[in-house]
């Protein structure tokens, strides 16, 4: 498969953004635009796609105003032959931000594509065109796939920085040209407010791009919507969307810290207390400014299944909207665990009926490192692993039916990614280390994080065996990313052998560890 090269490093945020470091955008930036604006519709947040698959993929835009979005596709840059797509009418219900599917693509093809918005009253006025391209899973083995997995944006007050050159990361990301790109979650930090300025250990300073909704904990559906536009004021971002398609699952940060459903929340920022309403007006946000397949709909979920040709199925998890409260997680039934009986017997169902050759199973949060919620006062655990390297306990329980079941049922090529601890390991579970036994040895990697504090290794639980082959983390915690410590991985499946190779790589692409794994077994 022919890999098209990512344009060199530009100079981002340019004009009067770049101008002040500290620079708060005025409120019209960033709240629902008027509707008496003069002009033509404008998509100033550029464009993504996501979930692609052999012959679909999901379109992207945000109007500065009411627009009719219209998608026009084609072989080429020139769009001659140009195929049109009639799309959404955006309006304030959506905040002006629209998805078009197209279908019946040719598979393993570069497809180039332009959005356009029409003025809803005059199809005949419409703004600029904004471009974008991505390749749709190939339904030849032989092409291969490769594709990059982290997750963790503008968290614990790292923001948009000029003088940094905002998220340089992604441009990192798209030199390696990946067919998508995995985010594994946190993809804003809700509850996490972005000051101006961030005094550094070595006496810098930490300078931040701000805006009004970024200036306090997100509670209004406003301040969710605000939240994920923050990060589009980044020219990488907007660049690396517009030429990388994402498959997008979410994580804690999108509505609070550690949350669950049900809690009420003793932090004295918010003066809406309940995480379910919270939570409502955070996955409407969510689920307007990313193209997810499975949120499109009445109903809509955030787990789902992403068929990407005969070499790869990726099995996106919701480890947050079925989970039970975050406890000492020490009891020996758990029938609801961190997955929800239904996602999980959704997911074995899929599992079993999935004939790719590698089966990722895209997980927001790791395994068997202990991850503490101890945010009111209590020894809570937030994940899976709660530090008892016995006998599996509380949602150690559900995963425990899980890896049997991929056991019993010979499950071939299940490899597991995930972010959200803000270092990046390899870890290798093995029953001979372990407590619990009926399973298969598999791989669990981490990456992360884009753009975030970064935070030391997370302690092992050895309920499932885990061996941590390769970590890199700081010492200390909320490192900035001036300080290093920001990561991805890549996933490069060869279409000839088979072999899935994972490397893990640091925020200008080194190389930090390689692991290849063999196709048709059920456990390594």
């Amino acid at each position: 498969m022919s890999h098209r090269p990512f344009p060199g490093r530009r100079s981002v945020l340019r004009g009067s953004l770049a101008a002040s470091a500290a620079l708060t955008l005025p409120t019209a930036l960033g709240s629902a635009p008027a509707f008496a604006l003069s002009g033509r519709p404008k998509a100033g947040w550029g464009v993504q796609t996501g979930d692609v698959t052999c012959d679909s993929g999901l379109v992207w835009v945000r109007s500065d105003r009411p627009a009719r979005m219209i998608v026009e596709t084609s072989a080429t840059e020139s769009f001659r032959n140009a195929r049109r797509w009639h799309g959404p009418l955006l309006g304030a219900d959506t905040d002006f931000t629209g998805t078009t599917r197209l279908r019946g693509l040719p598979s393993g093809e570069q497809i180039h594509y332009r959005v356009l918005l029409a003025d809803p009253d005059d199809p005949r006025r419409t703004g600029e065109p904004v471009t974008g391209t991505f390749r749709t899973a190939s339904a030849r083995r032989r092409d291969g796939i490769k594709f990059l997995w982290s997750g963790d944006l503008a968290g614990q007050g790292w923001g948009i920085n000029p003088d940094f050159g905002g998220y340089t990361i992604y441009n990192a990301m798209g030199a390696l040209d990946p067919d998508f790109f995995l985010c594994s979650g946190d993809n804003i930090y809700a509850d996490g407010p972005i000051t101006s300025s961030v005094a550094l250990p070595d006496g810098s300073t930490w300078r931040n791009i701000t805006t009004q909704e970024k200036s306090k904990v997100a509670e209004t559906l406003a301040e969710f919507r605000g939240n994920f536009r923050y990060n589009l004021l980044d020219d990488n971002l907007k660049r690396f969307n517009a030429q990388v398609p994402s498959i997008v699952q979410w994580d804690d940060h999108e509505v609070t810290n550690n949350w669950y459903p049900g809690e009420i929340l003793g932090d004295s920022r918010y003066t809406e207390k309940s995480v379910d309403v919270l939570a409502s007006r955070a996955r409407q946000a969510f689920s307007e400014y990313f193209p997810i397949s499975t949120l499109r709909r009445p109903g809509g979920r955030v787990h789902r299944t992403v068929r990407y040709g005969p070499l790869l199925d990726v099995f996106v998890l919701d480890m947050r909207t079925y989970r039970n409260a975050n406890s000492t997680d020490d009891q020996t039934t758990d029938a609801q665990g961190i997955l929800g009986a239904k996602q999980l017997k959704w997911l074995k169902g899929e599992l079993s009926r999935s004939r790719a050759v590698w089966k990722v199973i895209a997980s927001d949060m790791p395994l068997g490192l202990v991850v503490p919620d101890t945010g009111d006062g209590k020894p809570n655990i937030e994940a899976v692993a709660q530090g008892d390297p016995g006998a599996p306990l509380g949602r150690e329980l559900q995963i425990a039916e899980l890896l049997r079941f991929i056991k019993h049922r010979r499950i071939t090529g299940t490899v597991w990614l995930t972010a959200d601890v803000h270092h990046t390991s390899a870890q290798h579970y093995q029953p001979s280390r372990a407590a619990f036994t009926d399973f298969e040895p598999f791989w669990e990697f981490v990456s992360g994080p884009l753009n975030a504090g970064a935070f030391p290794a997370s302690a092992l639980d050895n309920t499932f065996g885990p061996e941590r082959v390769f970590v890199k983390a700081p010492t200390t915690s909320n490192v900035s990313p001036a300080g290093g410590y920001q990561f991805f991985g890549e996933v490069d499946i060869d279409g000839h052998s088979g072999e899935l190779t994972v490397r893990l790589r640091e925020q200008d692409g080194t190389v930090l560890f390689t692991k290849v794994l063999q196709p048709g077994r059920v456990g390594q």
